[in-house]
């Protein structure tokens, strides 16, 4: 049957037709139907490669002790500074981080020692200290970057490397008085130094014995045969013909190798009686929901060994194995310079904000980088080492990141990722889950616990490239 209706014509008026519905609508048929559900979806959930390309080891006991060749070049770390207004200061304890100051503990004495930093402001191109003049001071940048710049084979300019926030130069004037700069130092942008002179420093030597005896232990430690690396050497002989005396040698280890602990993550999931009995068809709840939970852990897992203070990636590269981008924004110059610093990189890793600021800069040189299977998945190449996405490493508020470079594996004294596999009520690798009751308000809990740590065999096995702007330039 069909209803027609006419409104009476006018001015603007229209004429609208309705005719009776014939048959059962969509929207009533639903109320029959049986829909098709999509398992519940996670947009938190990423790649993970960092867990999916790193070597796992069995740590049976809990605990991973790296044991190392014993080494007398103390590392290089960072001296934090202070700022309020436009006055910057030492912060003194810090200073225990230059190599000579390694350990010293008097704060006293550190405390003293910082008061005479003296600040100095710079400019771009400003030149700090020139090639061949007296080294007579030691520098510590608080702000900005400067380069290292020394003279080629033919007289021309060449970089030898870039410092920036928390590194410095000069220091050894603390343990090689009289010597001269072997390069020029010149700022590559505005920033802040903190300078002190070798005469200050003398006179509070001379005043405090602690000092003087840290300083005589590192001269010592710097005197014992060692090989590049800071390793104690192990005496060879080669070339030699007839009854020569071959020299004796033996391997010296560290008296107090580094243990890694196994760190947690853990979650408790609770889950209404009512919802796992009456609603788990076609899908089981409880199931549901300890997939997702698992999902959570696995990603807190990546970002804590990417950002542990304790044992994430990023705080345990060592200083040497920092280096610094040359204009900002990550060029295949320095990529290079990052491979550069490892007998073998397996994988680069970074955000991938970082990622597209390096194939910009690719294109604009007209290079085309390539890419690579890894894992059934193409993924950006560099000099045949694959670059893989990590959203764990941060972006800072300034726009800069940074590109880690990892050599993997135990025969290869790279970075190992540290677990125990066999653990009661385990679902996964490392991973258990275990029913904790019902409590009075019918709720069920099941404890999530996920087992891992991430340990560097070798400080060469881990380099960073930092401070890589991902900025997008105005044009």
């Amino acid at each position: 049957m069909t209803v027609d209706t006419e409104p009476t014509p006018g001015p603007g008026s229209a004429t609208v037709q309705v005719r009776a519905q014939l048959s059962l609508s969509t929207t009533a048929a639903r109320n029959l139907a049986t829909t098709t559900k999509s398992k519940p979806q996670m947009q938190e959930i990423t790649s993970r490669w960092l867990l999916r390309v790193l070597p796992w080891v069995q740590v049976s006991a809990g605990t991973y002790r790296v044991n190392r060749r014993l080494s007398y070049a103390a590392g290089r770390g960072r001296v934090g500074f202070a700022k309020a207004g436009s006055t910057v200061t030492v912060i003194a304890p810090s200073l225990a981080e230059l190599p000579a100051l390694r350990g010293f503990e008097d704060q006293e004495v550190l405390a003293e020692l910082a008061r005479r930093f003296v600040q100095r402001d710079f400019a771009p191109g400003d030149v700090l200290v020139r090639e061949g003049a007296p080294i007579e001071e030691v520098f510590l940048i608080a702000h900005g970057k400067v380069d290292r710049i020394g003279t080629g084979k033919y007289g021309e300019e060449t970089v030898l490397g870039t410092l920036a926030d928390g590194d410095h130069v000069g220091d050894e004037v603390i343990t090689e008085p009289g010597g001269s700069w072997p390069y020029t130092v010149r700022a590559g942008t505005a920033g802040v130094a903190m300078a002190l002179n070798a005469a200050g420093l003398q006179e509070l030597v001379d005043r405090s014995a602690p000092l003087r005896e840290q300083l005589l232990g590192f001269a010592a430690d710097a005197a014992q045969a060692q090989n590049a690396h800071g390793e104690a050497e192990i005496d060879l002989s080669a070339g030699h013909q007839g009854e020569y005396e071959l020299p004796g040698a033996f391997v010296d280890y560290e008296l107090e190798p580094r243990e890694y602990e196994l760190s947690v993550a853990q979650t408790v999931l609770k889950v209404h009686t009512r919802v796992a009995d009456l609603y788990s068809k076609p899908m089981n709840q409880t199931e549901e929901q300890l997939r997702l939970t698992i999902e959570a852990l696995r990603e807190r897992q990546e970002y804590e060994m990417i950002n542990n203070p304790e044992f994430g990636l990023l705080h345990n590269a060592d200083f040497d194995q920092r280096i610094q981008t040359h204009s900002g924004a990550p060029t295949p110059d320095d990529l290079d310079e990052l491979l550069s610093m490892r007998r073998d990189t397996d994988f680069l890793f970074a955000h991938p904000k970082a990622i597209a600021a390096f194939e910009r800069e690719c294109t604009k040189r007209g290079i085309d980088p390539g890419t690579v299977d890894v894992l059934g998945k193409r993924r950006p190449v560099w000099r045949g080492v694959p670059i893989l996405t990590c959203d764990k490493i941060p972006v800072a508020a300034n726009r800069t990141t940074s590109f880690l470079a990892l050599r993997v594996g135990e025969d290869d004294q790279g970075v190992v990722g540290l677990t125990q596999v066999g653990i009661p009520d385990e679902v996964e690798p490392g991973l258990n889950v275990r029913f904790m009751g019902i409590n009075e308000q019918a709720l069920s809990s099941y404890l999530v616990s996920a087992y891992f740590s991430a340990a560097v065999l070798v400080p060469d096995a881990l380099g960073i490239l930092e401070n890589v702007e991902v900025s997008r330039p105005f044009n």
